[in-house]
């Protein structure tokens, strides 16, 4: 089970690179990407990753633009050899470690691509990620995110779209550890007490000097189990933005946030305001594979050299009714305000889920809505 990474001084364990440390089924090694033109009018979304206790490693593509969200899915056995991240057509080219890679996707059910991704700030270490259920560890991760900008093309069914550096923006994050993936797995006792659902808020956004990563999870309750609020500044700087207040914005009758209000507070004690604003949401539970997904999981086993493409209607009222039971990516635009300053501009990601009761939000159950 030896491959090139075991040439190079980098073992945690006293295994090869290709065992991990835990012989969980659940651990995984996973990045994810955004990418978008600050219009509304398209978004990008895609992923690689490697599950070395299930033997898979699959990719997506979702592309989200005038009312539809075209999935492409790719999904393989894995292999020893991580130095070259690929799956079938789809690759991860690290051409300067945390700083520049490259995505290239051949010709797949439709879709091609071929981006560079050139960091704007240096990448954040978030908080390590831990949920328990029970006793036992359901998530252990641990992830860092980065700002930046894209360049080179994206092909949808022959139409070459032009990825120009000086518009495309995006974020990305690298997390690996312990989640659910694959098959679902016996349910065993029932959960005591039961999951009554969780409140999620993921804001990575770039403006000009500075970019802002804030993640936060809280319980049915609003207790707050994660928060991790950090701007980056150009010359390298960390910088904690406190306990951000936070007030999201749902249309009336679901739960599909336009904006959200955050609340921060800046080293010297300036209040930091930032207003986010959704201009396109993208359900990720919707072809991406995350959880709720109906039709593609990551980590479940395919067959060799599986790939499939699903396109979906986001005027169909039956979808339309699945988007606001799981996480929702919006290419999010932000207006940040220091003090006293005038506002300044970001565009990034604006990632919210309401799944289940919050107190705060005013959701008794599964099925409350905004009013």
């Amino acid at each position: 089970m030896l491959g090139p990474l075991d040439e190079f001084p980098v073992h945690q364990v006293p295994k090869p690179i290709a065992w991990p440390g835990p012989s969980d089924r659940n651990f995984y090694d996973r990045s994810y990407f955004n990418a978008h033109d600050r219009t509304g009018e398209i978004f990008l979304i895609t992923g690689i990753g490697y599950y070395p206790n299930l033997g898979v490693k699959d990719a997506f593509v979702l592309v989200a633009r005038g009312g539809k969200q075209t999935a492409v899915h790719l999904s393989d056995a894995i292999d020893q050899d991580r130095l070259n991240q690929r799956v079938l057509g789809y690759r991860v080219e690290v051409l300067e470690p945390l700083r520049q890679l490259r995505i290239v996707v051949d010709e797949t059910e439709g879709m091609a691509l071929d981006l560079t991704w050139n960091g704007l700030f240096d990448v954040v270490q978030e908080q390590p990620h831990v949920m328990r259920t029970g006793n036992r560890v359901t998530l252990d991760a641990q992830r860092f995110a980065q700002l930046g900008s894209w360049s080179g093309h994206l092909v949808v069914d022959g139409e070459e779209i032009t990825v120009d550096p000086s518009a495309w923006i995006g974020s990305r994050d690298r997390s690996w550890g312990i989640r659910p993936i694959g098959e679902a797995e016996p349910a065993g006792r029932p959960a005591d007490p039961p999951f009554e659902g969780m409140w999620w808020l993921y804001v990575p956004m770039a403006f000009d000097d500075f970019s802002v990563v804030l993640i936060i999870q809280e319980d049915p309750s609003g207790f707050r189990s994660l928060n991790d609020c950090t701007r980056i500044w150009k010359d390298g700087r960390v910088e904690q933005l406190g306990w951000p207040r936070v007030k999201v914005h749902y249309t009336s009758g679901t739960r599909i946030p336009t904006g959200a209000s955050i609340d921060a507070t800046a080293l010297d004690g300036s209040p930091v305001h930032l207003e986010v604003e959704s201009k396109l949401p993208v359900p990720i539970h919707v072809g991406g594979g995350y959880g709720g997904d109906s039709d593609w999981i990551h980590g479940v086993w395919k067959g060799e050299k599986f790939t499939e493409r699903l396109t979906y209607d986001m005027t169909d009222p039956a979808i339309i009714g699945r988007a606001g039971f799981g996480v929702i990516d919006h290419v999010g635009r932000a207006l940040c305000t220091e003090g006293d300053g005038a506002p300044v501009e970001g565009w990034g990601l604006f990632e919210h889920g309401a799944l289940g009761r919050h107190d705060p939000s005013g959701f008794t159950d599964w099925l409350t809505v905004a009013d």
